[in-house]
């Protein structure tokens, strides 16, 4: 599982050439609040939904950011100089979590999950103009892909051995 994650992590130490420097000064996109998925939103989870177990943390880690890594190509013209970092990221992304979903048991996908979770699961797969507009916030591309590097660290810290200067995101 590490493999594809530590290839994903070399991509991803690119993100502020190509998610920062590409785009104008406070460029935004619009996504669901529930993508906008900081450490924050996971120590409060691991707070509030008891028994939570680290296998759905990560497998709604994976459903966060895949949408929102399609979100950032949606609005990228062709020709953008970040496109295609962010299509390889996407691929990489996908590459990481088919590994993911082959290292369990299917049973383990098909258990059903907390109620909290489930909530947050369905919001993400309902159809955008079904969603009420309290529920969309603006965020950078930059800071969305910051998160998913973030909450990498956070929950899958077996693959990535901690450096003096890397902090420790699940702190």
């Amino acid at each position: 599982m590490c493999t594809p994650l530590k290839t994903l992590n070399d991509s991803l130490s690119h993100r502020r050439r190509y998610m920062k420097h590409n785009f104008p000064i406070n460029y935004s996109i619009r996504v669901y609040r529930e993508e906008i998925f900081k450490l924050s939103n996971i120590s409060r989870m691991r707070l509030k939904v008891e028994g939570l177990d680290e296998l759905v943390l990560q497998r709604l880690w994976f459903q966060v950011n895949q949408g929102v890594l399609k979100k950032i190509i949606r609005v990228l013209p062709e020709r953008h100089p970040s496109r295609s970092y962010t299509a390889e990221l996407e691929r990489r992304f996908r590459d990481a979590e088919g590994v993911f979903v082959q290292s369990h048991p299917a049973e383990v996908f098909q258990q059903e999950l907390p109620e909290k979770i489930q909530d947050i699961w369905d919001q993400l797969t309902e159809e955008p103009d079904r969603v009420p507009e309290s529920s969309w916030k603006s965020a950078s591309p930059k800071s969305l892909v910051d998160s998913l590097c973030h909450t990498m660290f956070c929950l899958f810290s077996d693959c990535f051995v901690p450096t003096e200067a890397q902090q420790d995101y699940c702190g």
